[in-house]
């Protein structure tokens, strides 16, 4: 890996810090040759502070430590993108990122989804709305509903019209997704789940 610290003739790059796991930015530090040395020496993100002229391992006072979990640098050899594994909230103002921002995790559009179902849920009459009509009917239709859908999935599966499959299994992952919401669960449980199982 050759990093071009002397670019902006100061000696710098910047570090972009990345949650391994969320995939969130989490802050922005600067390295020079002797803190990039530092961090992969001792697996602990360390930085040149600016303001105090020296190097600087982020949680060498609060304890927060940022765990490199891997290095990437850019096109043009002048910019890091770090993966870490943050223990405790990153920004010294005690949040957990320095844009004020939850470092949790996202699932795109899935997560998304689960945030208008939650909002149906909570805020919409019954009447007028599906997801609010179907858990008003409680868990056993909900459930029903799951197994119709994967049934219909299964169905779908042994035929040519992939149109239809593709139909079928958005409609088997939307009330999936109520499901677990009946069941006070999100995808993030299941998705640990997988996780754990990776080998």
């Amino acid at each position: 890996m050759t990093i071009d610290f002397n670019k902006n003739n100061d000696g710098l790059v910047p570090a972009i810090i990345q949650d391994a796991t969320t995939k969130n930015v989490l802050m922005l530090g600067y390295m020079n040759k002797e803190a990039f040395d530092k961090t992969n020496e001792t697996g602990l993100v360390t930085f040149y502070s600016r303001s105090k002229q020296r190097l600087w391992t982020k949680g060498e006072e609060s304890g927060n430590v940022l765990r490199l979990k891997k290095l990437k640098i850019d096109c043009d050899n002048d910019t890091l993108l770090i993966s870490v594994d943050p223990e405790g909230p990153t920004c010294h103002k005690g949040t957990d990122t320095c844009w004020n921002e939850p470092n949790t995790q996202s699932y795109g559009f899935i997560s998304k989804l689960e945030d208008t179902i939650a909002s149906r849920v909570q805020n919409a009459d019954a009447e007028n709305s599906y997801v609010a009509s179907l858990f008003k009917k409680g868990i056993n239709k909900l459930a029903q509903k799951v197994g119709e859908e994967a049934v219909e999935v299964v169905i779908e599966a042994k035929d040519n019209n992939d149109d239809l499959f593709l139909e079928e299994s958005a409609d088997l992952l939307f009330h999936y997704l109520m499901l677990l919401q009946a069941k006070g669960y999100t995808f993030e449980n299941v998705a640990a789940i997988l996780k754990s199982r990776e080998k």
